[in-house]
């Protein structure tokens, strides 16, 4: 198969359901039209890989995603040998495909790869804008149509687990945070398809559940988790159970946390519902 109809396949066919909130858009085609590679940082689940979906579908652009892990080597971006028909032949790998013939490679979670990995990116971030392939002396100048974009969790780095300035500087940078409590909503009623109320009432449970955020939850709960909760009560499964399937015991094992994200949930959501399993007026939407 030609390398041009492998990338056919990555290319985003329907436009991803995503709410802009703020200038990122406009920010990242800036940096596509100055050939600049783009880090993006932020909490789990608040949207950075559904952004770069819609950012791909916008430009037209095929998207190969790696999700980076320790394992990880250069050989899996850049490409090796393989045995093929009683001969040896070279396959690019995903940064290669795209340096090639133009794409967005997005490497998710960066800082979970090796640092000798994650070294094969240096030359392709600055000026140069080549990838050099040891294996077969090949040097690939970059495609007008390349972007490599990274992405992170700040909440997760650590002396072991983290992007060296020297790779960090070579980026445009956006920080992604959990939308406002009016987006979020209308990300959880576009996602789960729950009324417009409920779907607040649930943006209003996850606003409350990040004040626990250091103190004692590790991490606030993600727009991602408020969704599948929606969907699980879209289904039919009760407010109160949903959240403690999809919110509570995804979130912690410790028993009063729990309980106490149990109390906060009925607070917000635990009306929803009658006595007889029919829809409370206030998930009902507004006439």
């Amino acid at each position: 198969m030609e390398p041009a109809d492998i990338l056919e396949r990555f290319r985003i066919r329907t436009a991803p359901n995503y709410l802009p909130q703020g200038d990122e858009e406009a920010v990242c085609r800036a940096a596509f039209a100055c050939h600049l590679p783009l880090l993006l940082k932020g909490p789990t689940g608040c949207g950075k890989t559904r952004f770069v979906e819609h950012l791909a579908y916008c430009l037209g652009l095929p998207l190969l995603t790696v999700s980076c892990h320790e394992d990880l080597t250069a050989a899996d971006l850049v490409g090796r040998f393989l045995f093929k028909d009683n001969q040896t032949v070279w396959q690019d790998g995903p940064l290669t495909l795209a340096v090639r013939h133009g794409g967005i490679c997005y490497l998710d979670e960066i800082v979970e790869a090796r640092k000798d990995t994650t070294v094969v990116i240096h030359s392709l971030t600055d000026d140069r804008r080549l990838l050099f392939i040891d294996k077969t002396g090949d040097v690939v100048r970059a495609h007008p149509d390349f972007l490599v974009v990274l992405s992170f969790n700040p909440g997760y780095q650590s002396i072991v687990k983290d992007l060296k300035h020297s790779t960090r500087q070579r980026f445009v940078s956006l920080e992604f945070s959990h939308p406002t409590v009016d987006i979020e909503a209308r990300i959880i009623a576009s996602e789960s398809g729950l009324p417009a109320a409920a779907s607040r009432r649930l943006a209003e449970l996850g606003a409350r559940l990040r004040e626990l955020q250091g103190s004692g939850l590790e991490e606030g709960v993600s727009t991602r988790l408020l969704v599948h909760a929606g969907r699980l009560m879209q289904a039919g499964l009760r407010p109160r159970d949903a959240c403690r399937a999809a919110i509570r015991c995804t979130l912690t094992d410790e028993p009063d946390l729990g309980a106490s994200i149990d109390t906060i949930a009925g607070l917000y959501v635990g009306d929803l519902l009658d006595d007889s399993g029919h829809a409370h007026p206030s998930a009902q939407p507004a006439s």
